[in-house]
């Protein structure tokens, strides 16, 4: 053998097996994604709104502040979000406290959903994104990608309240399942509970309109799902928060936000408990776009005229995540952009490299 090739083969295995080691120090298998449409990072940090309580947008208004008013914001935030307030903040990291300086944002330039999905999924704001039509969206997504890399064939799934998920993930040219509104789960095999979980959504009535499904509904189709055929990644996408806030019923919107927090706090139990998903999954927490605040009937709203439906947050957890929970100030912006090659890393790949446009690059802050 060439002695050249003697001296090169070690070398290359070296670097490889540098790589390897690199690779190994995370965790992290797995990776559940969760967007809450439209929830304000004001009631994350701040948690109820004091006005908005004494307002007509409050039905009810003494019972909803003796249920969520506190003097303290740490307080009522944690009424309103206990799983965000105990457990997210004593071992994961929450980003967006404008109140201290630390801040997360969207990219894109339109501030409402589909645009926001686009950029949270695919990795950049894309300027022909800039309605909510249902238009099969040209770019390739992270959950696409995933799922044709080796070990993950078949184990990218995602459910969702709002019917234009489908053609967020364009699931016609992904393939991906996209299960979406209340549109029934059709697979060999499914569990009594998943087929109980059809039955059960075509026989309600969705409060907020004929295309979109109840959060509950969309939750226990994700936990079942993942329970019977363990996925390793997947994306759950609610949406009520959003439907209440435009129907101008902040009583409603603060009652689902809670309900919300108690699913995702049942969604950890669960990960902690099955062995497939136990200190190997890093939970991601995060929303499409923000609302605005003053004048005070702006909460309603969102989009490029409305200040401040820029303003994010973000949450994560995990075992590669070092437990620094409120996130203080700093001279970074955190943008949506950046989250889908930071799931990538964390699965060990390369979203950015492969996905034939630009994204943003990973968070390090969610591993280091």
């Amino acid at each position: 053998m060439n002695l050249k090739l003697v001296i090169f083969l070690p070398a290359i295995l070296l670097v490889t097996g540098l790589q390897v080691l690199g690779q190994q120090k995370l965790k992290t298998r797995n990776v559940v994604l969760v967007t809450l449409d439209g929830m304000r990072w004001q009631e994350v940090f701040r948690g109820a709104d004091k006005q908005l309580i004494n307002s007509d947008y409050t039905r009810d208004q003494k019972r909803i502040s003796s249920k969520f008013w506190l003097e303290s914001a740490q307080e009522r935030r944690k009424v309103l979000l206990p799983f965000f307030w105990s457990t997210l903040s004593q071992n994961g990291q929450l980003y967006g406290n404008r109140d201290l300086g630390n801040k997360a944002e969207v990219a894109n330039q339109y501030h409402f959903s589909y645009p926001g999905y686009n950029e949270l999924l695919t990795g950049f704001p894309d300027d022909r994104v800039n309605s909510n039509d249902k238009n099969y969206n040209p770019n390739v997504n992270l959950l696409e990608y995933v799922n044709k890399q080796k070990g993950f064939e078949g184990k990218v799934a995602s459910f969702s309240s709002w019917d234009v998920f489908p053609y967020i993930l364009n699931d016609k040219r992904s393939g991906l399942l996209v299960n979406s509104g209340i549109q029934d789960l059709n697979l060999k095999n499914m569990s009594k509970e998943l087929t109980l979980l059809n039955q059960l959504q075509q026989q309600s009535l969705s409060p907020v309109g004929d295309d979109v499904r109840q959060d509950v509904f969309t939750y226990q189709f994700s936990k079942q799902y993942m329970k019977q055929y363990k996925p390793r990644l997947m994306y759950i996408a609610f949406d009520e928060t959003d439907d209440y806030a435009h129907a101008g019923a902040y009583h409603y919107y603060l009652k689902q936000a809670q309900k919300e927090d108690a699913m995702l706090a049942d969604l950890w139990n669960y990960i902690q408990s099955d062995p497939f998903y136990k200190d190997q999954t890093t939970l991601i927490i995060t929303c499409d776009h923000g609302r605005g605040e003053t004048p005070l009937a702006a909460w309603k709203d969102h989009g490029a005229k409305v200040e401040g439906s820029e303003y994010t947050w973000v949450a994560v957890i995990g075992p590669d995540t070092p437990a620094k929970g409120e996130m203080k100030a700093s001279e970074d912006i955190l943008y949506h952009k950046q989250i889908a090659q930071t799931i990538s890393v964390l699965l060990g790949l390369d979203f950015k490299s492969a996905s034939g446009h630009e994204t943003g690059t990973e968070i390090k802050s969610f591993y280091k």
